[in-house]
């Protein structure tokens, strides 16, 4: 067997082996499988052979005949999956940020026009092929700095053309770009102007037109809420994720990102797969989530740019509740890094280095449900690696601030590297 690409003398491989497809927990998390002098063989996208470089390279036919490229000092990891963003937009918001800056709060921004009722507006103007080069731009970036995977919602159109004109055009990115793309649905993000006082004809339009117009184009594997006071309550986003369920969508949740209403408990009960943000869950909410097996994502870079406390890690951790980060990318978060996600999750929510490369990588792969095919090096699964010019777990927090990334490695593709000509 000759292989497309091997890389060899990698200083540390962090396979993230072992965990038949399941999120880590407690102190699983910081068991990142460490093959010292590693190497993987890559053939027509796929890993075909994980292990020491002298056990690799006895295995695809001898050192002289494969050309290698070598990774000394480095460390090498699955591809990091960034398991909640908002991609598709249209417009800015430096005018918001300056609202907040003058101390005004997120829901006063929105009461004002501003939030995602900015979005919306610029959104609704945009074409689709507008929408696809601004996710494009984003992606990119994103991929440069080890991102492999990443979850793309909707919700600034809030009608079902420009919902639909917003998942098209997530859609389109599967053609222009090497990274795995999942879409959700997330219609239900806010209440438009012209659905003002009437949040509950709003829903049904959400239900009635906009699910069946989404499951009918096959455009969406998820379905999110934004289940939070003065937004979507608890019985309102119930009734959608179950239209939603009943259509056959996966189940992700916006909860208790502002006030504590009991969406964690509402992810449970409808066995989502995630619930995202959980800055105000309580502990009962959190219990029924270790219950059900929904994964915690966090979102720090959301909990700075709000300027709020930030979600409680360390204590999820330390019970038992799988978690996962993400960037939370969108027009009031306007975050792409995940080296900046890396650094607020040690530094604010006291999440070990080793915990953080489990949450970006198997626990959020399983967050969007795709164990099966990334989240970790193991021979079968897709060629997604991230090379780090950094020597160790602890390190990669460490230096903070900048962009670690040496080489990218997509589907089996080299698509960013410093190794010159």
């Amino acid at each position: 067997m000759k292989p497309d690409l091997l890389l060899t003398k990698i200083g540390q491989l962090a396979t993230l082996a072992a965990t038949n497809g399941k999120p880590k927990t407690g102190e699983e998390m910081r068991e990142l499988s460490i093959v010292e002098d590693g190497a993987v063989a890559i053939k027509e996208g796929l890993i075909v052979s994980v292990g020491t470089t002298s056990d690799v390279l006895s295995q695809v036919g001898g050192e002289s005949a494969i050309p290698q490229i070598e990774l000394p000092n480095m460390m090498a990891l699955p591809g990091f999956v960034d398991s909640h963003t908002h991609l598709a937009f249209g417009g800015s918001r430096e005018n918001d940020f300056a609202m907040k800056l003058a101390g005004k709060t997120y829901m006063e921004i929105l009461e004002a026009g501003g939030g995602i009722l900015n979005t919306l507006r610029a959104t609704r103007a945009a074409t689709k092929e507008t929408l696809t080069k601004n996710a494009f731009s984003f992606a990119e970036r994103m991929l440069s700095e080890g991102t492999t995977t990443v979850e793309a919602k909707s919700g600034y159109g809030l009608n079902t053309e420009n919902e639909l004109k917003i998942l098209q055009a997530i859609d389109d990115l599967h053609t222009k770009l090497p990274m795995g793309i999942a879409s959700t649905f997330l219609g239900a993000h806010a209440v438009p102007p012209e659905y003002e006082g009437k949040t509950d004809d709003f829903v049904e339009l959400v239900i009635k037109e906009m699910i069946p117009a989404v499951a009918a184009e096959n455009l969406a594997e998820f379905c999110d809420v934004f289940c939070e006071k003065g937004v979507f309550d608890v019985e309102q986003s119930r009734r959608i994720l179950l239209a939603a369920k009943d259509a056959g969508m996966k189940i992700k949740l916006h909860a208790d990102e502002i006030v504590q209403l009991g969406g964690a408990e509402l992810a449970a009960e409808l066995g989502a797969v995630s619930a995202d943000h959980l800055l105000m869950t309580s502990d009962d909410g959190l219990e029924a989530m270790l219950k059900a097996g929904t994964i915690a994502t966090l979102l720090p870079a959301t909990a700075f740019s709000l300027n709020t406390e930030y979600a409680r890690a360390r204590h999820m951790i330390e019970m038992g509740l799988p978690v996962a980060l993400a960037t939370d990318f969108n027009p009031n978060c306007a975050n792409e890094s995940l080296f900046f996600t890396i650094a607020l999750s040690c530094y604010k929510m006291k999440m070990h280095p080793r915990e953080v490369i489990s949450a970006l990588t198997i626990n959020a792969a399983n967050a969007l449900n795709r164990a099966d095919t990334v989240g970790s090096i193991e021979v079968g699964k897709r060629a997604d690696i991230v090379v780090l010019e950094c020597p160790n777990p602890e390190y990669l927090a460490y230096r903070f601030g900048i962009n670690l990334v040496h080489t990218v490695i997509a589907n089996g593709e080299v698509v960013h590297t410093k190794l010159g000509p």
